[in-house]
């Protein structure tokens, strides 16, 4: 289980949306108001977030340890600016390892990556031999599975969505998509996030999810980060944000 959010909109610090807020991620991190599964997350945590006059990748940070105990973020994070990011604290789902390489957010080309959730039955034995795991590869073109860095069910999701996007769909409907086939196979709480540096498409399925949309910014996220004009998202409900906008559809 995880808390996570991402933003779009004029430059801010990553301290000023991670760090600062009254129920920041750090807060979230040890003191969660609405998570389902596990009570502190203090399984590593990351962010990524984007310098467009620099490249269109997104940079990123990511590490196992908890986001309480780094200092080098709390360092760093005051005087680094973006127009966008996504940001996680995670509570891995045993069996899955604590190590960086499970920790969202996940990357590619512009992309960022977050899922908040567990595939059931996943991995029922720490080598993955067992449940649904072989199943869900199954689904992955062998050009994804040959990127992927670790084991942890949300980078296969992450490799499903971006073969849909090779396809060419949209990210409304490349996360459609994955939330479907996923379900077919196992249930499954897929709170997924994409993020490209302008715009920010999520799903709430399973787990809280919340948006909030005003003065040319726009934020989403597992909890509300401070009072104010959140809108809860309905379950099995997909939603695109950005800075002018908010849409919401069902899944």
């Amino acid at each position: 289980m995880c808390r996570q959010l991402a933003y779009v909109g004029p430059p801010v610090t990553l301290a000023s949306v991670v760090l600062d807020p009254p129920h920041s991620l750090l807060r979230q991190s040890y003191a969660p108001r609405e998570q389902s599964h596990g009570v502190v997350n203090a399984d590593g945590f990351g962010v990524g977030w984007y310098a467009p006059s620099v490249r269109s990748e997104p940079a990123r940070y990511r590490t196992c340890s908890p986001i309480w105990s780094d200092l080098s973020f709390a360092s760093f994070a005051p005087v680094v600016t973006t127009p966008a990011l996504v940001a996680s604290v995670r509570s891995a789902s045993p069996p899955n390892p604590v190590e960086a390489s499970g920790v969202a957010p996940f990357t590619s080309g512009p992309w960022l990556f977050a899922h908040n959730g567990a595939v059931e039955g996943y991995r029922s034995g720490p080598d993955g031999r067992y449940g649904v795991r072989p199943a869900l590869t199954a689904l992955v073109s062998q050009d994804r599975l040959a990127g992927l860095d670790g084991a942890s069910d949300s980078e296969l999701l992450f490799a499903l969505t971006l073969d849909h996007f090779d396809s060419g769909d949209s990210p409304e409907v490349a996360l459609t998509k994955t939330v479907a086939a996923v379900r077919d196979v196992a249930p499954a709480r897929l709170n997924l996030m994409l993020c490209d540096g302008k715009s920010i498409t999520a799903t709430a399925c399973g787990e809280s999810l919340y948006v909030r949309q005003a003065e040319g910014q726009a934020t989403v996220a597992s909890e509300p980060l401070e009072d104010g004009a959140w809108e809860k998202l309905p379950d099995d409900s997909l939603v695109t944000a950005s800075p002018a906008s908010v849409k919401v559809s069902k899944l």
